[in-house]
């Protein structure tokens, strides 16, 4: 019998669950649903890490967590502190036992692992002030003085405040923990935290299952925040603020996800095929445990029938330390989209190589569209094993870097994107196509010729071979690119020098003297670049045939107005001239090394036919991610 339990904060875990006999709790009923249930939760604030104890059975016997129609359900990882002591000025202190902590103590819990490479003294714990976060610092002396630090770790800047604000004011704390007690010390200037909400986080988590194989479980409506995370690199286990867990199924939606110290959404791995070995170990690189972990995923059951095929959409993700939605293995197959993802990584206490608005590892056939992607240390960053993921008309701004693609062969797809950043595009991969994009800003083409990893076979998670990335075999059509100001390299021309054609790179190959292995070292992978535009000093590739190459500055900005945005840019006369194809799999040549096409994840064809605001076009279409540009002032909104 499919049966709704309600949870108010009027209710009891002794009652039914009724409407009219609420539980007061969530996971009491999370230990009492099963497939086909509905667990709807009523206005409050719920203080609880909700593990939930049962799976769905499939798309259609869910278990849904859902909060009330038109209610305010607020779900926290944090403890309100009312008791503090002046310690000295507006120093504040407060000694917690403990045990109050239980199992979990996030101000003993350091943040460490994997390719974290700057957290200095960083722990999991933080101190929040009427829902705004404080910064720790290092010393109970910093504490008092309550001072701007600024520094400068291998060419990162670490900062106490943001940078964008240097005149605000300075919310700082310091924690010392013995054999018996935490203590907590905090500047609050002109408060007093007894008279305010003051709280810590003390929960790991917020909705996560301690266990594997939760499957098809529906979370919608909430507002989760304040977790103690980990740091979540792929060779370690990757809990969030919420996430399935290595399960399949899940569908998040209509959430507001924030303050998590590290990350927000996690689809990622689970602990038994790798906990942080190069950090404990240090024997070998981490590039060979990720190597290994992806290996020891398969031994557990790593497919489209165990793990992954998740919905994350309409979420509104920001204040995370580290990651908005991160993910590695158990990413396979989702879907993530619509949601608004913003203020990732920029406190900057802490700093390493797994950081981003999105940042996915194997995303085998995930779909990411839709997006508004704005104010992160880096917007997206997809990183080892991109096959079939395709980026569709999302939006990025006010990041330091836009999008990073990393050590893989493809096919992967980009599309339909604006891409503004000063920064806009780290290609470290090889097999990409890249098709009606706007591109303001540096683009990077690198080889990575030391690290062989994985591909698959098409639409599945069996590992095929492995690769190094040579450079090239990348596809871009009907791209605008824009070099505003000095941005450096802009524009295709990276790869001049790389053949245009299979057959020319093979003709070349085999007419170069060397061992066999070593003439495909030695010649420089196809690409296939055309009509594309280049505007204010962007450069285009030196063989490509058809282009528009301009001095005209479009000035081109996103505005925020309200929870609107609107692209404004200015296009040159000629503009209208160079129309562009619509792509598809029949026009886009196939994956050299992996032999594979760029379809739909179904394995249908993939027709590249629907603009950013959805508009679907029909035969040759202006250059860009809008059927709508022209020639001359274009204001367009693009998100509201």
């Amino acid at each position: 019998m499919v049966r709704e339990y309600h949870v108010a904060k009027t209710g009891s875990d002794l009652n039914d669950g009724t409407k009219d006999k609420p539980l007061l709790t969530i996971n009491k009923a999370a230990s009492l649903a099963v497939a086909g249930d509905t667990v709807t939760v009523h206005e409050g604030v719920y203080r609880e890490w909700v593990n939930p104890k049962q799976p769905g059975l499939s798309n259609w016997r869910r278990i849904t967590y859902q909060a009330a129609e038109g209610e305010n359900v607020v779900i926290k990882g944090s403890e309100i502190i009312d008791n503090w002591e002046k310690h000295d000025g507006t120093v504040w202190k407060v000694v917690i036992p403990n045990e109050f902590f239980g199992d979990f103590n996030p101000y003993k819990e350091e943040i460490s692992g994997d390719w974290i490479i700057d957290s200095p003294g960083r722990h999991l714990g933080e101190v929040y002030l009427n829902g705004k976060s404080f910064y720790e610092v290092e010393t109970l002396e910093e504490v008092s003085k309550a001072e701007k630090v600024t520094e400068m770790v291998d060419g990162w800047t670490r900062k106490t405040v943001p940078s964008h604000d240097p005149e605000q004011t300075i919310y700082v704390w310091h924690t010392e923990v013995d054999e018996d007690n935490t203590t907590i010390y905090a500047n609050f200037h002109d408060y007093n935290p007894n008279e305010e909400l003051t709280e810590i986080n003390v929960r790991q988590t917020v909705f996560y299952p301690e266990t594997t194989g939760m499957d098809y479980i529906t979370v919608r409506g909430f507002e989760l925040a304040q977790a103690a995370t980990p740091w979540t690199p792929p060779t370690a286990d990757q809990p969030g603020l919420i996430g399935p867990h290595w399960s399949k199924g899940w569908i998040i939606e209509d959430n507001i996800v924030h303050d998590s110290k590290c990350s927000g959404i996690s689809m990622g791995k689970e602990i038994s095929t790798g906990d942080n070995h190069y950090t404990k170990r240090q024997d070998k690189p981490g590039y060979h445990y990720q190597l290994e972990t992806v290996f020891a995923a398969g031994k557990i059951g790593w497919s489209k029938e165990r793990v992954g095929s998740h919905i994350i959409r309409n979420n509104k993700i920001y204040d995370c330390g580290q990651n908005g939605i991160v993910g590695h293995l158990g990413c396979i197959f989702s879907e993530v989209y619509n949601n608004h993802i913003y203020n990732i990584a920029i406190k900057r206490q802490f700093y390493g190589h797994e950081i981003g608005g999105i940042k996915l590892h194997a995303a085998i056939d995930t779909q990411i569209y839709n997006n508004r992607i704005h104010d992160t240390t880096l917007g997206i960053w997809l990183d080892w094993q991109l096959q079939g993921t395709r980026v569709s008309r999302n939006i990025f701004y006010n990041n330091n870097r836009d999008l990073f693609v990393e050590v893989s062969s493809g096919p992967f797809l980009i599309d339909h994107n604006i891409l503004t950043a000063d920064y806009a595009l780290d290609n470290h991969a090889q097999g990409g196509a890249y098709i009606n994009n706007i591109v303001r800003g540096h683009m990077q083409l690198s080889k990575m010729l030391d690290r062989s990893t994985p591909y698959h076979i098409p639409h599945s998670t069996d590992v095929k071979g492995t690769a190094p990335v040579y450079g090239g075999d990348d596809r871009w059509y009907n791209n605008i690119f824009i070099n505003d100001g000095d941005l450096g390299k802009v524009g295709t021309f990276h790869y001049d020098g790389y053949t245009t054609s299979l057959e020319e790179y093979i003709g070349s190959v085999h007419d170069t003297t060397g061992s066999d292995h070593g003439a495909f070292n030695k010649v420089e992978q196809p690409v296939y670049i055309n009509q594309n535009a280049y505007l204010n000093g962007a450069k285009p590739f030196d063989r490509e045939e058809t282009n528009l190459v301009s001095d005209h500055n479009p000035e081109i900005k996103l505005v925020e107005e309200g929870n609107d945005v609107y692209l404004e840019i200015n296009l040159p006369d000629n503009f209208e001239e160079l129309l562009g194809d619509v792509h598809s799999t029949h026009t886009l040549e196939r994956v050299r090394l992996v032999d594979a096409e760029f379809e739909n994840p179904d394995g249908s064809a993939v027709i590249i036919d629907t603009d950013l605001l959805g508009q679907v076009k029909e035969g040759q279409t202006v250059l860009g991610p809008l059927s709508n540009l022209k020639a001359g002032a274009n204001r367009i909104k693009v998100w509201g």
